[in-house]
């Protein structure tokens, strides 16, 4: 490909798709402005250009590889079904046993944001916007009657909790947990928080 083609566009996204991949590789401590770079095969100058810190090109990065899965929630909460399918879709894709963005990425993002300001406000409102999109399609469940949940934005939150901790544990600590045993937890966290008897809708 002709990177002298690109358009401004194109090569910011190009820059932050390869910023992912350095910080998968590296750690968000260790990743240098130059691995970005020489990885892309262009300068160091042109990533600062864009970007104008390692700590601003972190941040981006991040929340590029957040739109992504963002979009997936969004299309799996919009589907034309009950609030309980979409909410329980939603929740077994994004857990750590199922297929929603790569957890050693958001397990860095945690440990660097506390010394990143900007890499905390990314994560932040990242993290927001996730509990509010759970929050509203439990409203949804509970305004029609499919289930009882006297707080969702509170559900929302325990549910989001549940589900980084046992990343935490299924991406650490290999072994600690089954999968299996790791979905069950899942299931009947979600039972609980809405209302259900097991196995229930």
């Amino acid at each position: 490909m002709a990177r002298a083609r690109w358009s401004v566009a194109e090569r910011r996204a190009a820059l932050l798709t390869v910023a992912v991949e350095q910080i998968e590789a590296r750690g968000v401590a260790a990743v240098r402005i130059s691995d970005v770079a020489s990885a892309l095969g262009v300068s160091n100058a042109l990533v600062l250009y864009h970007f104008t810190s390692k700590e601003k090109l972190v941040a981006a990065a991040f929340a590029h590889a957040a739109e992504g899965d963002l979009a997936q929630l969004r299309t799996l909460l919009g589907r034309r079904t009950t609030a309980l399918r979409r909410l329980r879709s939603a929740v077994r894709w994004y857990a750590p046993t199922g297929t929603a963005k790569g957890w050693r990425l958001w397990i860095e993002g945690w440990a660097a944001a506390p010394r990143e300001p900007a890499l905390q406000d990314v994560i932040r409102e990242l993290d927001r916007r996730w509990k509010a999109a759970l929050a509203e399609v439990i409203a949804e469940g509970v305004a029609a009657g499919e289930f009882r949940c006297p707080d969702p934005a509170a559900t929302a939150l325990r549910l989001t909790a549940l589900l980084d901790g046992l990343a935490v544990q299924l991406t650490s600590y290999p072994g600690a947990v089954s999968h299996a045993r790791a979905r069950e937890w899942v299931d009947e966290a979600l039972a609980r928080e809405l209302g259900l008897a097991a196995g229930e809708g």
